[in-house]
């Protein structure tokens, strides 16, 4: 990835709200007509600390379509455990569609498909027209995305500012597995969140030690077809047993068909190059009384110099660390912004 090169910042819009919804439910929020604002407020803080870190050329922001899924009329099992959203958090998704759109950043809602789908395309593209890819979301689904001219910046507690910044490697000393190995980890694991059971008795370190060894899942069940005396070896007979059974491999099957991402989604590279108007930014910001944030958004996303607005005695909006200070928008060679962040 090299540091002349052009930056996309794909943000997971659901991922982020649905964690400020959360995060920040305490301070309560409200616009001036009532409406609960404090995701979108989140959201919005949130972005401008990752345009801040990575200094992209152009912003996308993905969505899931709220309306219909292609993955549960494909496989109704999908998320079927779930409850209903709250109100609350179906207002603010729908308004922080609309708060994003009007800053002059591409939203892109796909039909019947999810933000995930919105990562992979752009990460797909990007290439294609000469540019690097940042991936901002604080979901695990997107590790399989990473590659030489993709990283993730996963959003965890603390926020942007105190998140890890993911390349090839990192991964790999994070989990034991290749970003190219991960849809085998993660359709071995399972995911409970999605209602997506893995392997019996295959958890994340077994799923390294498998492919580390076999190199993909579907190697590792096309040697226990011929004895799995490779599989054996690598994990164990007991394991070799369960992943044996019948069920293994269409559980394995079922969760790498959900979990695959489409990479196919229109979306237009240039149409949120930065910066933004600074009228457009200083509104939306103002609006939700992001006073401080206010002259980091300027400067993150309208490339415009203003004095700090916030008196001493006003706290930070955005959950950041009391010692940080605004900053001047400057992108950091990828060597330094990669390799100054601990993983966890």
């Amino acid at each position: 990835m090299s540091g002349s090169e052009r930056v996309v910042l794909v943000v997971d819009g659901n991922s982020l709200v649905h964690r400020a919804y959360h995060s920040q439910a305490r301070t309560g929020f409200r616009s001036g007509e009532g409406q609960p604002r404090w995701a979108v407020r989140g959201l919005l803080s949130q972005l401008v600390a990752a345009v801040d870190r990575v200094g992209p050329d152009a912003v996308v922001v993905g969505f899931d379509d709220p309306e219909s899924s292609l993955r549960r009329t494909t496989w109704p099992s999908y998320k079927a455990h779930r409850t209903d959203k709250p109100s609350a958090l179906v207002e603010q998704l729908a308004r922080a569609v609309e708060v994003i759109g009007e800053l002059g950043i591409p939203v892109v809602v796909p039909s019947g498909l999810e933000a995930d789908d919105v990562l992979a395309s752009v990460a797909r593209q990007a290439p294609l027209a000469g540019a690097s890819t940042v991936v901002v979301t604080s979901d695990r689904d997107a590790f399989g995305l990473i590659d030489s001219h993709t990283r993730l910046l996963r959003v965890i507690n603390g926020g942007v500012e105190a998140s890890p910044m993911l390349t090839p490697e990192r991964l790999v000393m994070m989990l034991g597995v290749r970003p190219e190995q991960y849809p085998d980890f993660a359709a071995l694991r399972g995911d409970p969140s999605d209602n997506l059971p893995g392997v019996r008795g295959v958890g994340p370190v077994i799923a390294a030690r498998l492919l580390g060894a076999l190199g993909s899942a579907e190697v590792a069940f096309a040697d226990l077809e011929s004895g799995g005396g490779r599989v054996v070896e690598a994990v164990g007979p007991t394991v070799a047993a369960r992943l044996a059974e019948p069920g293994a491999r269409r559980a394995w099957e079922l969760n790498r068909a959900v979990m695959t991402m489409h990479t196919d989604v229109p979306v237009d590279l240039d149409a949120g190059r930065l910066p933004l108007a600074t009228a457009v930014v200083r509104q939306a910001f103002l609006t939700h009384e992001l006073h401080w944030t206010t002259a980091a958004a300027l400067r993150a996303l309208a490339h415009e110099e203003s004095e700090d607005p916030r008196p001493p005695s006003i706290p930070l909006e955005t959950g950041w660390p009391p010692s940080h200070q605004p900053r001047r928008h400057k992108r950091l060679p990828v060597k330094t912004v990669t390799d100054q962040l601990s993983l966890f």
